[in-house]
């Protein structure tokens, strides 16, 4: 599922107009990229929690040549899901 077929299924499960429904999706997304900049966790009860983790740095492989590269140091936003979501899947 892509965001044009998730808006719409919004949409149509809210009784939204497409534009509001995209506008909401939006206004998630901003929120939760906002909150995990500054470093704070979301969760949502009964669907999962969006975190930061720090990856330090590395030595990895380049695939066509073997030879070996630095990788640096990164934050990574990770996804846990929550109990409820696991047990629907």
């Amino acid at each position: 599922m892509n965001k044009g077929e998730l808006v719409a299924k919004i949409a149509e499960d809210a009784d939204l107009s497409k534009a509001q429904a995209n506008s909401a999706l939006d206004a998630f997304i901003g929120a939760v990229t906002k909150s995990l900049k500054s470093g704070d966790k979301v969760t949502l009860v009964g669907f999962g929690t969006f975190s930061v983790s720090k990856r330090s740095a590395r030595t990895g492989r380049n695939p066509q040549t073997g030879a070996a590269i630095k990788i640096k140091a990164k934050k990574v936003a990770r996804f846990k899901a929550g109990k409820e979501l696991s047990a629907k899947l």
